[in-house]
């Protein structure tokens, strides 16, 4: 029999693509989201005709929506958060509860059988000189509320069984469910609907990860559990440690036209600035394959389809 997956959060940027990798793997899916985001609603649409496929319509902090949800799955992958630093300070009731208190309720409310995956978010790193790689052992100093939150729902998962965590780089891609505030996103579409950007903190470093990265690493983990529970892992590109000029440039490559102005005025609420390493999870056999130069020329075709912005007369 398919092992049966639960996917909180199934309609947000990352879970609207891991639902149908899970699927085309022959997993037995069931997504739950409450539907915050309407303008994301139709995002699995296409998968309501595959009989593997069911959507439950809740909140991850309901303990009864929980423990239907819990009930007969085999692992496991908690999505569902408040994600972003300026989205966890504009309401930080919404952020603790749904970052912290929901892992809390899952992790009491499940099976010590049931294996968890959980992702977090490598800005927990804080702030760093920017020279040395980060790895799983490096302290955890997040700056943000978000980080905060997130990271001490690793601990707290970490610290019971049959749990791998993830620490993921800024991801970029396209979605059913698109995010335009990551950065990758953010300054390809900028490129291409504005023509300019002005970059503050230009030679600040971050790691990056495409989408379906994340989605094959998080199928990679299921069956390969074995070896992997008990640890937290960094996923990212090795290839994709740039600061954010380098970024911009590579942006420039296939938008020439890109005016990029460097700013000395602006800060990231995360203050982000770290190279990360990814061995540990290179030596679990997973490595991330798909290169930002590909995401970037797959960003610009997305981005013709999606026309007129909201609100404005010209593309």
């Amino acid at each position: 029999m398919a092992q049966r997956v639960l996917v909180t959060g199934g309609l947000g940027y990352i879970g609207s693509i891991l639902c149908e990798h899970l699927l085309d793997a022959g997993f037995q899916v069931k997504a739950l989201d409450n539907l915050m985001y309407g303008t994301g609603q139709q995002g699995l649409f296409h998968l309501c005709a595959r009989p593997a496929f069911d959507f439950i319509r809740g909140d991850v902090r309901d303990e009864t929506v929980m423990q239907s949800a819990l009930r007969d799955v085999d692992v496991i992958i908690h999505l569902a958060a408040i994600v972003g630093a300026p989205a966890c300070d504009r309401d930080p009731h919404l952020a603790a509860t749904v970052n912290l208190d929901s892992v809390r309720l899952l992790n009491r409310l499940r099976s010590p059988r049931q294996l968890v995956i959980y992702p977090n978010t490598n800005s927990g790193y804080g702030v760093t000189d920017g020279a040395s790689f980060c790895t799983e052992d490096t302290p955890l100093q997040p700056i943000s509320l978000y980080g905060r939150t997130k990271v001490e729902a690793e601990k707290h998962l970490l610290d019971s069984p049959n749990v791998i965590t993830f620490r993921l780089a800024t991801v970029f891609g396209m979605s059913p469910r698109m995010r335009l505030d990551l950065l990758v996103n953010h300054f390809v579409y900028t490129a291409l609907t504005e023509g300019y950007i002005v970059l503050f903190e230009k030679d600040f470093k971050r790691n990056y990860v495409h989408v379906r990265d994340v989605a094959d690493c998080m199928l990679y983990a299921i069956a390969h559990a074995s070896h992997m529970i008990g640890k937290p892992y960094n996923l990212g590109l090795d290839s994709a440690n740039l600061s954010k000029e380098e970024l911009a440039l590579k942006v420039k490559h296939y938008v020439p036209n890109f005016y990029i102005h460097f700013a000395a005025i602006g800060q990231d609420p995360d203050k982000r600035n770290y190279v990360v390493s990814n061995q540990r999870l290179r030596e679990a056999g997973f490595e991330a394959q798909r290169s930002l130069d590909q995401g970037i020329q797959e960003l610009l075709k997305g981005y013709r389809m999606m026309g007129r912005g909201l609100f404005k007369n010209a593309a």
